[in-house]
């Protein structure tokens, strides 16, 4: 029941999100205002980790099945893209790099913050 509660939380949030896309006229995905959402309440407060954590920790867990239907997507469309399959592999090889790189530079940084004494 504690599980299904957690879900209904996030997908309230989700639906607030939708509900946001509507009403903004950005052209930012509703995935981002979930997220968003989701952030400011965890940060204020309003909604504490303790209310959601078992249900994201599920979803984390079921991640890689997320990806499937993705993946079936691109075998779908290979035909498209084996003309750009050179140029795609390149920026998705430098951009992981670009990624892991500045990610751990600022894992670094706050790990030696949270070291100097206050």
């Amino acid at each position: 029941m504690k599980l299904i509660r957690q879900f209904g939380i996030i997908l309230a949030i989700t639906f607030a999100g939708e509900v946001l896309k509507g009403l903004l006229p950005l052209p930012i995905p509703v995935s981002i205002y979930g997220l968003l959402l989701m952030l400011v309440l965890l940060i204020t407060g309003i909604l504490p980790l303790e209310a959601v954590q078992d249900a994201g920790k599920f979803l984390i867990e079921i991640m890689p099945v997320l990806f499937v239907p993705a993946a079936v997507g691109l075998l779908d469309s290979w035909p498209s893209l084996q003309a750009v399959l050179l140029p795609v592999s390149v920026i998705t090889v430098v951009t992981t790099i670009f990624v892991m790189a500045v990610s751990g530079l600022v894992t670094q940084t706050v790990i030696r913050r949270e070291r100097k004494p206050k």
